[in-house]
């Protein structure tokens, strides 16, 4: 029946309406008549779906895609809605079909990882498996730190955001289920400073056995506080992916209203790292961070 209504109103005034909703909308609507469907399908329509900046993502995959053709604001919208990288490879976006909203992964190059140039620590290698064309390896560390920064006017304003830390364990890692990260996202802007930290683990804790049979240079009261907090009901786990790849939530935020003239834009900083004890770790590969919109409720 409120279909039927629409059909009734002037284009601009449909068109207007249909802007106001959802791209899932917009394509519901399509499928009532055709002359609904010219103007559910009009640029007029898909231009409010699009992010504002969608002219500088565009540009920023011209160096690492073939050129974007479109024929409409639709058509754009469809190819946005598939994973583009950006910037030379370093990053990927994509948007969400249904709502619109922004995602990115940050490659681990766009990372700040410590002694990762110290081929000693790491290694920079490629995979098949892999989005981007390079990976961070870990051979050896007894300090972990994992970071990451962005600015809140390349999300969706108004949204709630979680970030991911992207990875793999290899079989023979070790070090890696022994003590929890700390993790981390700190957003400071102009009206706001807001901090969501917690722990994880970057691998499930296995049995007393395996854990004292890997190589770590702690003393005996650390030891024992290990044994001690072996679970893992208290810290986050991770998890596996879609993709293959698997993931650990490092914290959420919300990315408030950008104005126009730049104010609010916020920092955005997201960290893991694994200080304490010296533990003694390998086998962790690194292939960035994403920040998705957390449909979680």
């Amino acid at each position: 029946m409120e279909e039927e209504y629409l059909c009734m109103l002037p284009d601009d005034c449909v068109s207007a309406i249909l802007s106001w909703t959802t791209p899932l909308d917009a394509c519901t609507s399509s499928l009532v008549s055709s002359s609904l469907r010219s103007v559910a399908d009009s640029d007029a329509v898909w231009d409010k779906f699009l992010p504002s900046d969608y002219p500088q993502i565009v540009s920023a995959s011209s160096l690492t895609t073939p050129t974007i053709n479109f024929s409409s604001k639709k058509q754009l919208y469809a190819r946005l809605c598939s994973p583009l990288l950006l910037h030379g490879g370093t990053k990927s976006f994509v948007l969400e079909k249904e709502s619109g909203k922004k995602s990115y992964i940050l490659s681990a190059r766009e990372l700040s990882i410590t002694w990762s140039n110290e081929p000693m620590y790491w290694v920079w290698s490629s995979t098949p498996k892999s989005r981007f064309s390079e990976v961070a390896v870990l051979r050896a560390t007894s300090w972990l730190e994992i970071k990451a920064k962005m600015r809140s006017g390349m999300l969706s304003p108004n949204t709630k955001y979680g970030a991911y830390l992207i990875m793999e364990i290899t079989e023979r890692a070790y070090g890696l289920d022994s003590m929890p990260c700390e993790t981390s996202v700190e957003v400071v802007g102009n009206h706001r400073h807001h901090v969501s930290a917690t722990t994880a683990y970057l691998q499930c804790p296995h049995s007393n056995k395996q854990q004292t049979e890997r190589p770590f240079y702690t003393n005996r009261s650390m030891q024992k506080k290990m044994k001690i907090n072996n679970g893992c009901d208290e810290h986050r786990l991770p998890c596996k992916r879609k993709d293959g790849w698997t993931e650990i939530e490092l914290g959420e935020f919300f990315s408030g209203q950008t104005t126009m003239d730049g104010d609010d834009d916020e920092a955005i900083t997201m960290t893991l790292k694994e200080v304490k004890g010296y533990q003694l770790k390998a086998g962790l590969i690194i292939e960035g961070i994403e920040l998705r919109p957390n449909t979680k409720q």
